[in-house]
């Protein structure tokens, strides 16, 4: 069964633990040739939402959940698959023990857009606790995001 890698807020344990409380955190790992950005800004009240878009020249921390069948429906609507908000696509993560096979969530929308500065903040959070190198999370804090009042 392919793992669930994470590269947004659900790269944080807790936020994991509720929204799939039996899938387990397995590890984590890069996603090369894939870029995180942000986008569908038209589609939520507050900003633009990360997402994953393929690009040879970089990489994304995932982290990745064992996520087993029962606890895949629930995730899928916190995820917005069943508003079409989202959709699932598979890929090939890096971890120290070789490649896996993941899947995650990739928006159906257009790249493009601020997310607001508290999600942004949510983002960095998740990646800080999930053990992502200081680099990268010093990346995702300077982000350009939205102020209050935006």
């Amino acid at each position: 069964m392919p793992l669930y890698a994470a590269y947004g807020s659900n790269m944080d344990p807790q936020q994991m633990a509720h929204r799939a409380p039996h899938s387990p955190l397995w590890g984590s790992g890069w996603l090369p040739g894939w870029r995180l950005t942000f986008g569908a800004e038209e589609l939520s009240w507050d900003g633009a939402r990360a997402t994953v878009v393929e690009d040879p020249f970089h990489q994304v921390f995932v982290v990745l959940y064992d996520v087993p069948r029962w606890d895949e429906p629930m995730l899928d609507r916190w995820e917005g698959v069943d508003l079409g908000l989202r959709r699932k696509h598979r890929v090939r993560v890096s971890t120290l023990d070789g490649d896996v096979l993941s899947w995650l969530y990739v928006l159906n929308g257009y790249e493009g857009g601020l997310p607001s500065a508290a999600y942004l903040a949510l983002v960095a959070n998740a990646a800080e606790k999930a053990g992502a190198p200081d680099d990268y999370v010093t990346d995702l804090r300077g982000r350009p995001c939205r102020s209050l009042g935006d």
